[in-house]
């Protein structure tokens, strides 16, 4: 069939430019055409203003004409401000995205929610079977386990290791295999509100390593607002119904390991994520946990040890509680530091001083630990007091990271 072609057509007085053959733009057939000075016109669209088109010699067949009615617009493409192309892409904004605020506080409701199921197992697993050394392996076991599960299946991708890092980590994971197993012996021989008010004076011990180890010249201000808590923790510990040594003990130590840990920390910054970082500290504090486990709880739990809470609950909830209270220490852990990676400093502080509180709170009520005023009294004053020191020290953080920017 002879092929014909369709001139300009006049409109009004003004002329129109005879439809161009379709270009391929994308994955769909865009017919354009060129207007002077202002680039291209899809074809179909309402013209808003009128513009005044300069005829083109561009010709067309008539067989092509015909399916320009059968072509779809690519949307990316024909997008405009004028037609709502910028509403849409705000629709497509995901609902994590549109609201982080609730994200973040879904994080805190978990990192909370997850250590008080902790301890709350962690305490009942000790009214049956009290090991804590034993209990504190199978705690970095199963998260162990729970990290290598997670790097075969590339969420997320195992980081490399090498000797340097090594060393690095080395510290920081026998600080934190220490202070992990001296709170559990904590745990098991006194209250877990007792346990977290003696806890309470971590940011004492931090503030003197920071003095007298690193060097930093601690404000004045931040010294008097540790009066409360020092104060208050000796308060509850005189008239502490569940008091002693041991458990006093035990948690003094671990504020000293935990605060080692931190210094360690420091020298050990490196470029890999939190998620790979706690895997391989996880991995070498097990390690570090097995040998005095065995030594010192060995032959006990082989005579009578495992017979007893078996006798106790039955193997099947005696498993169940060693595999769950595993998994909640590793993911509550986990949990906190992703939580603390979206926050600010501020935020960070406040939600540590909360998650003792709801932790010491539904402690009491669970296991009903019958408390005097004079204690209660204390662990308040204690509390209170590590808000005052985190606020100041939150507030020093921030003015310092603004001197920095400046």
């Amino acid at each position: 069939m002879e092929s014909r072609v369709i001139s300009g057509v006049t409109v009004r007085g003004v002329v129109l430019p005879p439809k161009p053959a379709a270009r391929l733009n994308g994955n769909c057939m865009l017919p354009v055409v060129r207007l002077r000075d202002a680039g291209n016109l899809i074809w179909g669209r309402q013209l808003r203003p009128a513009v005044l088109l300069e005829a083109s010699p561009t010709t067309v067949p008539i067989s092509m004409v015909a399916k320009r009615e059968g072509l779809q617009p690519c949307h990316a493409a024909a997008s405009s401000p004028a037609e709502g192309g910028d509403s849409a892409g705000e629709a497509k904004v995901g609902f994590l995205k549109k609201y982080p605020a609730l994200v973040t506080g879904f994080f805190f409701f978990m990192w909370y929610f997850l250590n008080v199921i902790f301890n709350i197992i962690n305490k009942k697993i000790y009214n049956y079977f009290p090991y804590p050394y034993f209990v504190s392996v199978i705690h970095l076991f199963v998260g162990v386990i729970y990290c290598l599960l997670s790097w075969t299946v590339g969420l997320p991708k195992r980081a490399p290791m090498d000797s340097t890092l090594l060393k690095l980590l080395i510290p920081v994971a026998v600080c934190h295999a220490i202070g992990h197993v001296t709170s559990n012996v904590s745990f098991a021989a006194v209250a877990v509100s007792f346990t977290h008010t003696i806890k309470a004076l971590e940011p004492f011990f931090n503030a003197a390593a920071s003095q007298f180890i690193l060097g930093q010249q601690i404000p004045f201000a931040l010294w008097l607002s540790l009066a409360p808590v020092v104060i208050g923790v000796s308060m509850a510990s005189l008239t502490e119904l569940s008091f002693n040594w041991l458990g006093f003990i035990s948690a003094m130590i671990s504020n000293i390991s935990f605060t080692y840990r931190s210094i360690y920390s420091k020298k050990a910054m490196t470029d890999m994520d939190s998620t790979n970082l706690y895997a391989y500290i996880s991995i070498i504090a097990l390690i570090v946990c097995i040998p005095p486990a065995v030594i010192l709880e060995g032959p006990q739990l082989m005579k009578y040890g495992f017979n007893d809470a078996i006798a106790k609950v039955g193997l099947t909830k005696f498993i169940t509680d060693l595999f769950w209270v595993g998994m909640f220490y590793h993911l509550y852990n986990q949990l906190a530091t992703n939580t603390l990676e979206r926050v600010a400093p501020l935020t960070h502080a406040v939600g540590n001083v909360l998650k003792r509180v709801f932790v010491i709170g539904f402690s009491i009520i669970v296991f009903g630990n019958k408390i005097s005023l004079q204690t209660g009294i204390g662990t308040s004053t204690a509390i209170a007091g590590v808000a005052l020191y985190s606020f100041i020290k939150a507030k020093m953080e921030e003015e310092k990271r603004q001197k920095k920017s400046v």
